[in-house]
């Protein structure tokens, strides 16, 4: 690359793997049409667990775990979906579960698990928890249709959960918090993130990708926003930064976008030119974020990145939400 083409290009803020899409549906050990929006964690043993969104030749999604020595390849997949839906007992579930965020919750040793349920009203959003992935026990839907892309903080902030979320009205769908003081009733919501209007690349459309980052500067935010366009919705990453111990509030909020669709993956697929990530991990140097994401519906890939990276750019390319 010429220096005249560096100083032209945009900065990358996420590499793909060069093994991308590292699992497709013909990794699956029973038939799947597509693998895509996988949930992540780190396991005690420092296996990286991936909770994957499959979906049938029905259009119904379950979930269902791939576990991998180093987070890229060498997967051992349930042989069986791992969470089901289960209209009988849980009927918001009838039409499938979908979109997994997986955040471990201390103070219980257990992790949290928000999915998408899919009811005959529309999408709403449901809680399950787990200590080992094999067993899980359901909180049923938390927040009605229609809504969705839903992720727990990991702790409590003045002594109450809080879930981040998106409901959808006719008009637009931003990003909302909501607190609950035990994960069953939920009060205070709060607009938190506005999606933005006109031609902006997060007009109209926004919602959260994985679960929020704790750092020490604030919470970190990678969110999704969806333009439409003549070829259809085009969904691409960016990034914003709320207050630590005042997560409403937004202290910083990037103009662009800064992760989308590029390759051949994610630009052809069942749904066109998505990257859509669900779920992430920390390397053990506190600082590579590993970013497990759905492209175009179809498969699942990884980039990496830097958190104090991601950080400099929103101090050289953000502003106070307010300020829009």
């Amino acid at each position: 690359m010429t220096d005249r083409t560096k100083a032209s290009a945009y900065e990358t803020l996420f590499h793909r793997h060069n093994k991308n899409p590292i699992l497709t549906a013909a990794d699956w050990p029973y038939p799947a049409h597509t693998v895509f929006n996988p949930g992540a964690t780190l396991l005690p043993d420092g296996t990286t667990l991936l909770l994957c969104r499959v979906e049938d030749r029905r259009g119904h999604s379950h979930l269902c775990a791939a576990r991998s020595a180093n987070g890229v390849d060498g997967w051992v997949i349930d042989a069986e979906p791992t969470l089901q839906p289960d209209p009988e007992n849980f009927p918001e579930e009838i039409w499938g579960i979908e979109d997994p965020r997986i955040t471990f919750i201390e103070e219980f040793n257990k992790y949290a698990i928000a999915y998408t349920a899919f009811s005959r009203g529309g999408p709403c959003v449901a809680l399950a928890m787990t200590e080992d992935f094999h067993s899980f026990e359901r909180y049923g839907v938390v927040m009605q249709a229609d809504d969705k892309d839903a992720a727990l903080l990991p702790r409590r902030i003045d002594g109450n959960f809080a879930l981040l979320h998106r409901p959808i009205n006719h008009t637009a769908a931003h990003i909302w918090i909501t607190f609950s003081p035990d994960l069953h009733n939920w009060g205070s919501h709060k607009l938190l993130l506005k999606a933005r209007k006109g031609a902006w690349w997060d007009a109209n459309k926004i919602g959260l990708s994985p679960p929020l980052i704790e750092t020490s500067r604030g919470w970190l935010m990678i969110y999704h926003g969806v333009r439409n366009t003549a070829a259809g919705g085009l969904y691409r990453l960016g990034l914003a930064l709320l207050a630590l111990d005042k997560p409403t509030t937004c202290l910083l909020r990037g103009d662009s976008w800064v992760f989308g669709p590029e390759t051949n993956y994610e630009r052809f697929g069942d749904v066109d030119n998505v990257t859509f990530p669900c779920g992430y991990t920390i390397g053990a140097d506190g600082d590579t974020i590993n970013l497990y994401y759905g492209t175009a519906d179809t498969s699942i890939a990884l980039a990496t990145g830097s958190i104090r990276e991601l950080l400099e750019w929103l101090d050289q390319n953000g502003y106070p939400e307010n300020s829009y």
